[in-house]
């Protein structure tokens, strides 16, 4: 199984997963040409991709996806009332309808081979999820867009391989910076996005021994930075209650503007 971002951050997501023969893409908040050449440097074409799913309908996840559905007619996967807004979103264009496909939360379901669990995340969207995935005895998952964990999505995250986990700002940061008091609120808020300690709390609840591979994602780029994200992760895992130390898995920080290494497992 295989495990990349294309582009994670507050400008833009798109993830790429891919089992065996199956690839699909997770959110499509890009340009179709940024799209087109993250998968040619992952050595994949995009008529190769097997299906999009969706984790809400905000515009860093969905900017790019009208575009790329017309020219490339790939089947896309999401919740009823997210396929309800991209049906009726202006800016989507015309889209043949037949490629949606809604999905319900903990519910599986499968694009060719590869098995996917959508779980529901506490957000400001309509119907927001995130997605883990298995095949050949291995699972990952993307969890980003979140303003705090519960114990089912918790619970439904134990035994991974490997995850990209929002890790999108810094507290002070944000306390201290120019954003308005109430788009802070909103940052911070039970339906906003993780902390970079809040990313290393989830981390701690959900560590094993298969827990090899983490990625950092959905960073701002106002409000964090690479590094300081990584240490402060790296940090709470050192210091969370659990035999596991961060030194024992391969943490990387996706970027905004390439995409990353990909994580083989």
């Amino acid at each position: 199984m295989k495990l990349a971002s294309i582009s994670s951050g507050s400008k833009g997501n798109c993830i790429f997963v891919e089992q065996n023969n199956t690839s699909i893409l997770v959110d499509a908040g890009i340009s179709k040409k940024r799209i087109e050449d993250g998968l040619a440097y992952f050595g994949t074409k995009p008529e190769q991709i097997d299906g999009i799913v969706v984790t809400h309908e905000h515009s860093d996840h969905i900017k790019g996806l009208g575009v790329f559905l017309r020219k490339y007619k790939i089947p896309v996967y999401a919740t009823e009332k997210t396929i309800q807004y991209l049906r009726e979103d202006a800016q989507m264009g015309t889209i043949d309808t037949d490629l949606y496909h809604i999905i319900s939360k903990d519910k599986f379901f499968f694009i060719k081979k590869l098995e996917i669990l959508p779980v529901h995340t506490s957000h400001d969207a309509l119907d927001p999820v995130c997605y883990r995935f298995f095949g050949d005895g291995k699972s990952c998952a993307v969890i980003t867009d979140l303003g705090e964990t519960d114990r089912h999505l918790i619970d439904t995250m134990k035994g991974l391989d490997a995850a990209l986990i929002e890790s999108n700002h810094d507290l002070g940061m944000l306390q201290t910076g120019p954003y308005p008091y109430y788009l802070k609120q909103r940052i911070w808020g039970s339906k906003g996005h993780l902390s970079n300690e809040a990313c290393g709390v989830l981390i701690n609840q959900i560590i094993s021994e298969r827990l090899k591979h983490i990625i950092l994602g959905h960073l701002s780029q106002e409000n964090n930075y690479p590094e300081l994200a990584f240490q402060a992760v790296r940090n709470e895992i050192n210091f969370g209650n659990h035999d596991y130390s961060a030194e024992q898995i391969e943490l990387k920080v996706a970027s905004q503007v390439e995409p990353s290494d990909t994580i083989e497992f």
